[in-house]
């Protein structure tokens, strides 16, 4: 689930997309004096078909930011139906988090080098081709391989959309309100996923979560080949291979080392798994700091401002995408709601931090990040304290609805400044890498935190017999604490390394359009 973030530019009045957790993309850096020049392929500032141009890119990215929620509701039928375990449960939306998440960089480069229209229509059809696989998946094997080919081609997808959207409206008020449209629909799509999903769910079958995206994707691809013109930035064009295949391994071996956790942290396929992915990613830092076209350049990981920024954006994917999950579970098998109430239910800490993100805005230039980046997770960590309390028989009103609005207080707090802060002193050609890491943190840090929740959760449970209603509601109190442990370290490490309220915000210029999922 995400919000749009403050604006990158804190002296007008600008929204750029903005977590997440989503949905994620990468912003670019085209120059302005020829990013709207037709002989380079791009939609032309004048032409008024750039409007559709908006419209087809806007619903690409409520396809992508809607897709990482509206599974959530329906996993209790799908587990039920396909025989899952909780630990391939958890894999349904791990695999898009994290498959999304790790090829984002490459993903943005494919978009520049090899075309981005070319890369859009790609994407499209692969994910379309994936979602409908996933909605015939006859075992939780099959879904989960669907649901991870489905994150790929977003990440092919949501860095193409937003390049696209940048070369059609390169510059003024109507490039303005174009992301401001654009990260309008990053904000709501999150909701609209539980929503739509909790509706298909229950009046349909769950599979319509999946295959909702099809006649989608058939819309935007004609509309795409239509009103969409090619564009590609021109230079060097070397992908890093070696990079990509290092980052995606590394990552994948320590979640499902972290999978394995669950049944015992000393086993010799767990103890293998963490080795692996810790040595992977330790020679990922060495390759990346020695090849001329890095995936991640190092100077932006070595500002110490931007590094927390980074590290608070993953911990808040933690409870976005990986402690959340575990409410909607909450509020189906124990409490008994539908799909439809549950998505419903699920709401108001998104409207929450909508309606607080203007004023929370205002107080950002005033105040700094910092006060508002240490003070939102200790907020969020008290909603979490506060839903870690729920009972067998309680209701709604009493024991839910409190913490999802001290959530949303929290969240808005932290969200708001963190785009602003992650672009901090970025060079112009780092923009595009510096905001798909902050927006990759996000889904990283939602699929490892959904994994080591998870070890939480089954480490509650009876090992000798079935769950009862008891024992569930104990388990999801286990993840719930655990998060909120989480969100406090977040607090730690936003008030070791986020220093000043200068040094933390980008200088005024050109505003770097970013997206967050």
């Amino acid at each position: 689930m995400s919000l749009p973030p403050a604006p990158a530019r804190l002296d007008e009045p600008t929204a750029p997309p903005g977590p997440a957790a989503v949905p994620p993309a990468v912003a670019h850096d085209p120059a302005p004096a020829v990013a709207h020049d037709p002989a380079l392929g791009a939609t032309p500032a004048t032409s008024p078909r750039r409007w559709w141009v908006l419209v087809v890119l806007a619903l690409t990215q409520l396809l992508v930011v809607l897709d990482g929620t509206i599974v959530s509701i329906a996993l209790p039928q799908a587990q039920a139906e396909l025989g899952m375990s909780d630990s391939q449960r958890q894999w349904v939306v791990t695999a898009y988090a994290l498959a999304f998440g790790a090829l984002l960089l490459l993903g943005g480069r494919v978009a520049d080098y090899w075309g981005r229209k070319r890369t859009f229509l790609v994407g499209m059809v692969g994910f379309g081709v994936a979602s409908l696989l996933a909605g015939l998946a006859r075992d939780g094997v099959e879904l989960v391989a669907a649901r991870g080919a489905q994150g790929a081609f977003a990440a092919l997808l949501a860095p193409a959309a937003l390049a696209l959207l940048t070369v059609s409206f390169p510059r003024g008020r109507e490039r303005n309100t174009a992301f401001a449209v654009f990260g309008s629909i990053a904000g709501i799509g999150a909701a609209v996923g539980l929503v739509l999903g909790g509706l298909l769910t229950e009046y349909t079958d769950w599979r319509w979560c999946l295959w909702v995206n099809v006649p989608v994707v058939l819309v935007a691809l004609v509309a795409g080949q239509i009103l969409v013109t090619e564009s590609r930035a021109e230079g060097d064009n070397r992908y890093d291979v070696l990079g990509t295949l290092l980052v995606v391994l590394g990552l994948g071996a320590l979640v499902y080392g972290l999978t394995l956790a669950e049944h015992s942290w000393t086993a010799p396929g767990t103890v293998a798994c963490l080795a692996a992915g810790a040595v992977l990613l330790v020679l990922f830092v060495v390759v990346e700091s020695r090849t001329d076209q890095p995936l991640l350049p190092p100077r932006i990981v070595r500002d110490r401002v931007r590094a927390g920024a980074f590290l608070l954006q993953a911990i808040v994917g933690t409870l976005m995408i990986g402690a959340l999950l575990y409410l909607s579970f909450h509020l189906q098998v124990v409490m008994g709601l539908s799909p439809l109430r549950a998505g419903l239910g699920s709401v108001p800490m998104t409207l929450v931090i909508l309606v607080l993100a203007p004023v929370v805005t205002s107080l950002l230039p005033r105040v700094g990040p910092r006060p508002l980046m240490v003070a939102g997770p200790v907020i969020a960590a008290a909603g979490l304290f506060l839903l870690s309390r729920v009972t067998v028989d309680g209701s709604y009103v009493a024991e839910i609805l409190p913490s999802q609005v001290v959530l949303g207080v929290g969240l808005s707090l932290v969200l708001v400044p963190l785009q602003n802060v992650a672009l901090a002193g970025v060079a112009p050609h780092d923009a595009g890498a510096a905001s798909a890491t902050v927006n990759a943190a996000m889904q990283i840090g939602g699929s490892v935190g959904l994994s080591v929740f998870t070890t939480a959760y089954v480490g509650a449970l009876p090992a000798t017999r079935a769950p009862a209603p008891a024992d569930l509601v104990d388990g999801y109190s286990a993840v719930f604490l655990a998060a909120a442990a989480t969100m406090l370290l977040g607090a730690v490490l936003a008030f070791a390394l986020v220093r000043g309220p200068k040094e933390a915000l980008p200088p005024s210029g050109d505003q770097v359009p970013v997206h967050a999922g």
